[in-house]
């Protein structure tokens, strides 16, 4: 299954998002923990099945937190310093871990939905006035994202817009950092470091007012103005990415599962339990959920070193026979609450209900405005970006 001695797969694997590699099975069957070695040649361990993968999610024994370590095992080149990564247990330290998970809470989500369902019809009235075909890459999921990030953190939508331009630059996989990533990092900093020392920022919605109001009543230094502006755009960047490329991936297997997606379209009520399939059958993860062991340990018998870097294989986990019947079968009745999508235990991810949210109201608006959503194009012709951290079309041109 390689070419060299070292490795028992070639990694990373496929980067086209509508077909799950072979290999998958394969590793679950014969090397369900199986050597590979990163963007940066380093060593990692690469778990497939969906009971280890959950292991690992859940086991205090594997770190994510141990990922900025100087040293550490690497999954591809940090674009900017370890000493810029904030996390939760940087939140905690400077008491905003609150703030920011109001944020983000089912209350705060939904408050916002009006929001978000104006602007993805106001992007389909675009687009229908237009007339097929149209890229929903660049004309509906990228500017609907955005729109839904800036909504929440409290951005102008052209801030919002600026800081989604950037992740082209900025979450790219590679082997060594380079220029222009410092470069991108900086001039997204200092647009939102400005915004935050505006007088009226204590004013604003979203997140940003939060921290504008806490940064006020608690005193300040420079020191923290760089935690709450580093953290604004951190965030940004962690829930755009994965509900963008999510929502585009969900909208290329609803055009190619014609007859599941007019079944949505006439079963409205059925939309959550169909976003949960959508999320179990996504390709979008490319290069695997890290974490670093923090300890000794073993995983299905295959002995684990303290430092050692292992990669879950979201796609092996969710397309596991052993916890999902006909995996490869998209099922929009299907129930799968134990896809590992949003990850587990400690590290499950906070935004949930904003990442469900902001794809259930897109599709449903699309599902109602346009039936028949189909390619405009041969699904082998689809161009699969290579080099970023999300299997993702360049181009998603469909017609209705």
């Amino acid at each position: 299954m390689n070419a060299h001695a070292d490795v028992d797969v070639e990694w990373p694997l496929s980067r086209r998002g509508d077909v799950v590699p072979d290999v998958c099975t394969w590793l679950r069957e014969h090397k369900p923990v199986a050597r590979v070695r990163t963007f940066t040649g380093d060593p990692a361990w690469l778990v497939s099945t969906h009971e280890l993968a959950t292991r690992v999610l859940q086991d205090d024994a594997f770190s994510m937190s141990a990922l900025a370590a100087p040293g550490g095992r690497l999954q591809y080149a940090p674009l900017f310093p370890a000493s810029n990564r904030s996390s939760v247990k940087d939140m905690v330290g400077v008491g905003l871990r609150d703030t920011v998970m109001q944020t983000f809470s089912p209350h705060a989500v939904k408050e916002a939905i009006g929001a978000f369902r104006r602007k993805a019809g106001e992007l389909l009235d675009d687009i229908t006035a237009e007339g097929p075909p149209v890229d929903f890459r660049a004309r509906f999921t990228q500017p609907y994202t955005a729109s839904v990030m800036a909504t929440v953190m409290g951005l102008s939508e052209d801030h919002g817009r600026l800081l989604m331009d950037g992740f082209d630059i900025s979450i790219m996989t590679v082997p060594r950092t380079f220029e222009g990533a410092q470069v991108n990092l900086e001039k997204c900093l200092a647009r939102t470091r400005a915004r935050l020392l505006e007088p009226d920022a204590v004013d604003a919605p979203g997140l940003l007012g939060a921290l504008a109001r806490f940064r006020t009543e608690h005193g300040t230094t420079p020191e923290l103005d760089d935690e709450i502006v580093l953290m604004l755009n951190n965030l940004f960047v962690a829930g755009g990415l994965s509900t963008a490329a999510f929502l585009l991936l969900s909208l290329l297997q609803l055009a190619l599962h014609r007859d599941q997606a007019e079944w949505l379209r006439t079963h409205p009520e059925s939309m959550d339990r169909a976003v949960e399939e959508l999320l179990r059958y996504s390709l979008a993860i490319g290069d695997g959920l890290p974490r670093i062991a923090v300890r000794d340990t073993e995983l299905g018998g295959q002995p684990i070193s303290e430092g050692d870097l292992v990669l879950v294989l979201v796609e092996g986990a969710n397309y596991d026979p052993a916890v999902f019947d006909d995996p490869n079968r998209l099922d929009l009745t299907r129930n799968p609450k134990e896809h590992v999508t949003f990850g587990a235990g400690r590290h499950y991810c906070a935004a949930t209900c904003l990442a469900r949210t902001h794809a259930t109201v897109a599709l449903s608006a699309v599902l109602e405005r346009l039936p028949g959503l189909r390619l405009a194009i041969p699904p082998e012709e689809i161009n699969w970006r290579s080099g970023w951290i999300k299997r993702t079309p360049e181009r998603l041109p469909l017609l209705w």
